[in-house]
């Protein structure tokens, strides 16, 4: 259970998706121009997030890895798909991604709406992907290992884009230069927030 949490501080506030790595910039960068779509995206991800992760461990360990496929015989212990894991994650995330497109939808048109094209983007977006192949390069070792690492890194990411969006809202009452407004400004909001997350590094967990 240490390790859990461990894993899941860590992946929030160190190896958060966007401040450390810079990973889904794009829709980071386009959504966060208020908290209840930064809220709705946020929430989307995770659940992307928490989903994939996991299933992409098991297709992994069961499925891709050299020897993996054992369990059907002895006439495929020998067997190694491992170069069909990025094509099977990105199906993995693709799927889950209309899923959620879907359920949001039916259930909120209005966020489904002021999300626009970025909820389907979902499926190409690199902090999506970047967690299941942190998750296969960091070699966890069991299931909660890897849903504390999902949940983490999904949470992460909710974390950042609605902290941006709460300083842009804001900011909206700031005199700003011209040449800075809009995207100018954003980026270096987004920079000065990411120094304050290496602050985060020190921790000893």
């Amino acid at each position: 259970m240490q390790e859990m949490i461990n894993i899941f501080v860590k992946s929030v506030f160190i190896d958060n998706m966007i401040f450390a790595f810079f990973l889904g910039m794009c829709s980071f960068l386009a959504v966060s121009k208020t908290v209840k779509t930064s809220i709705g995206l946020g929430a989307a991800v995770i659940f992307v997030q928490i989903i994939t992760v996991p299933v992409n461990y098991l297709l992994l360990e069961y499925v891709m890895k050299p020897g993996a496929l054992s369990w059907l015989g002895e006439s495929f212990k020998d067997v190694d798909l491992s170069f069909l894991s990025f094509m099977i994650y990105i199906a993995t995330i693709a799927a889950m991604t209309q899923l959620v497109e879907m359920v949001i939808e039916k259930f909120s048109p209005s966020l489904y709406n002021s999300l626009g094209i970025f909820l389907p983007l979902i499926a190409v977006n690199c902090a999506i992907l970047g967690g299941s192949l942190f998750m296969e390069q960091r070699e966890y070792e069991n299931i909660g290992q890897v849903l504390s690492w999902g949940l983490g890194s999904g949470f992460g990411w909710a974390l950042a884009i609605v902290s941006l969006a709460a300083v842009r809202e804001k900011m909206k009452y700031n005199h700003i230069p011209a040449p800075l407004k809009g995207i100018g400004i954003t980026f270096i909001v987004t920079g000065l927030m990411s120094l304050a997350f290496m602050s985060f590094m020190g921790i000893t967990l």
